[in-house]
């Protein structure tokens, strides 16, 4: 079963390696990491874990920025606008078409709002902003709010498969006739919540991650966000304006096995990649590079490792949480937007972190920067849940 592409007429990427696209790419490419202790938040935790936080100021990109939204929305709002901007769309263009909205976050950072809910636990009468701010801050809402879309919106909640699938779901609107465009990616930020929770899970690392790596201890957290511009072909055709890649393919499994950790066997994971081909029609062997997860945990690391070895042998493929951190609903859209992007470019980075070969895993990531000269790769994302997202792009 083979889908028609779909094409991606405008990116937009905001992370800790850069507040556009091309900053990321370039911070990539660079080898720089700006992974630190967290600043706009602090944790009574006696360990200090490092973090890719966005302190740069980036309400100038964001068109209203005076919006009461969370920091999530305002960074997706940020990213729409990049890739809007890129897609030489009109905004007012856009209210006269039939343009969509998916975007894919975790816990979009509704804990962040700490000190309401001790004032009001202390009997004391708080202001009420808090609670309206969180009310107002549906990621895929509040997009189609600022630019007066009227299409299908729809938020994807899906762990850290959720950018992924949100792209994933667009480019289904498309092919299905339900829009001419759809503003499809991801966003999260960080909060003292989602930073505790994790190191209570005890896969996080006090050093910069180091994915695949044989001294790999966990994962970073991250913020950031990521939108695609997806275009119907007779939109692209309309308009006149040159697709910077396509969505070919998208396959999503879910493993069935454990609320955390991913099948040892990588099942799921090889069964989304081979679905994600099949509806792609591209074959294995032109697939120029892999965007992997890569979030640099013992166990992920490990069944991803054994499963591009074995369905995608002797392709490079690289892991970009070393430049970004795991950004979590937000990651597959940042890494999808990358991919895309690095495609586009004829270059794709070095694995950051990786230093030392694991001698039990059977391949290793890129140490160096590479040209490519391929037309097709691939970018995936793992869940909690038993999530397995795969994207299959083009240009």
């Amino acid at each position: 079963m083979n889908c028609s592409p779909v094409a991606i007429s405008g990116i937009g990427c905001i992370s800790a390696a850069g507040l556009n696209l091309f900053g990321c790419m370039d911070s990539m490419l660079n080898g720089e990491c700006y992974c630190n202790p967290p600043v706009r938040f602090s944790s009574s935790h006696s360990v200090i874990y490092p973090v890719f936080e966005v302190l740069e100021d980036f309400s100038s990109i964001v068109f209203n920025d005076k919006l009461q939204v969370s920091r999530t929305c305002k960074m997706a709002v940020a990213a729409a606008c990049e890739a809007i901007d890129k897609a030489r769309w009109d905004r007012k263009q856009m209210q006269n078409r039939r343009v969509g909205v998916c975007i894919g976050t975790t816990v979009g950072c509704a804990m962040n709002d700490e000190h309401f809910y001790k004032e009001y636990r202390a009997g004391l009468k708080p202001d009420m902003m808090p609670i309206k701010r969180f009310l107002a801050s549906n990621p895929a809402a509040v997009i189609a709010r600022e630019f007066n879309l009227t299409g299908p919106c729809q938020t994807i909640i899906n762990a850290c498969s959720s950018g992924t699938d949100a792209i994933g779901l667009g480019a289904a609107w498309i092919r299905s006739g339900i829009c001419d465009a759809v503003i499809a990616g991801g966003s999260d930020e960080l909060c003292r919540f989602t930073y505790n929770g994790f190191i209570s899970m005890m896969i996080t690392d006090d050093l910069p991650c180091r994915p695949f790596d044989k001294t790999r201890r966990g994962l970073n957290l991250g913020e950031g966000s990521a939108v695609l511009i997806l275009e119907s072909e007779d939109m692209v055709d309309l308009r006149k304006q040159p697709a910077i890649a396509h969505v070919f393919g998208y396959g999503s499994v879910s493993d069935a096995y454990h609320l955390t950790t991913p099948r040892p066997d990588g099942k799921g994971l090889k069964r989304a990649i081979a679905f994600a081909l099949e509806t792609s029609g591209i074959r294995a062997e032109n697939i120029a590079f892999v965007n992997a997860h890569g979030t640099g945990t013992v166990d992920n690391d490990r069944v991803e490792a054994s499963v591009l070895s074995e369905i995608l042998p002797g392709i490079p493929f690289f892991s970009t949480k070393g430049y970004t951190g795991h950004t979590l609903g937000a990651a597959g859209a940042i890494e999808a937007a990358l991919t895309s992007a690095f495609l586009e470019r004829g270059e794709i980075p070095a694995s950051a972190g990786f230093t030392i070969r694991d001698p039990e895993l059977p391949v290793s990531p890129l140490q160096y920067n590479k040209k490519i000269s391929g037309c097709f790769a691939i970018s995936e994302s793992l869940a909690f849940g038993g999530g397995n997202a795969v994207l299959v792009l083009g240009r």
